[in-house]
């Protein structure tokens, strides 16, 4: 990913609007910004959240509060506490390791992805139970 004509700016993410997205189980809540193909996340996921899904879009997903249990398809199980982070690549279906995600007490979490040759398209990723992408809803 290479960061190009993107001006220094400051986001206060509290003045950024939520937008709510239900997973099988909770809700997630996504505080969205796009600065050129890159989007940038900071998700709260409430207690319970359990993800719809499974994620192959490639994001860097890192814990600010809670726990967030991640579960790749290959039946390997990780948990994000404050201060870590998990990175995938795209296409990470091929490999076993597409992930969803869930949370029993809820959690924090920001999530960075590049869209492709500079279009945005539906990314993925949310913290807070279940899995922090949504690669099907935007």
């Amino acid at each position: 990913m290479e960061i190009n004509a993107i001006p220094f700016e400051i986001t206060d993410w509290a003045e950024v609007e939520a937008t709510e997205h239900k997973g099988e189980t909770g809700v997630a809540y996504w505080r969205t910004r796009w600065f050129g193909p890159i989007r940038v996340r900071v998700v709260e996921y409430t207690p319970g959240y359990l993800a719809d899904h499974w994620c192959s879009k490639g994001h860097i997903l890192y814990c600010l509060e809670g726990e967030l249990h991640t579960e790749l398809q290959d039946g390997r199980r990780f948990v994000l506490k404050p201060g870590t982070s998990y990175q995938v690549a795209d296409n990470s279906r091929r490999s076993g390791q597409s992930c969803s995600s869930w949370t029993e007490e809820g959690a924090d979490g920001s999530a960075v992805n590049a869209a492709a040759s500079g279009r945005r398209r539906r990314a993925s990723c949310r913290s807070k139970v279940r899995h922090p992408c949504s690669c099907a809803r935007s």
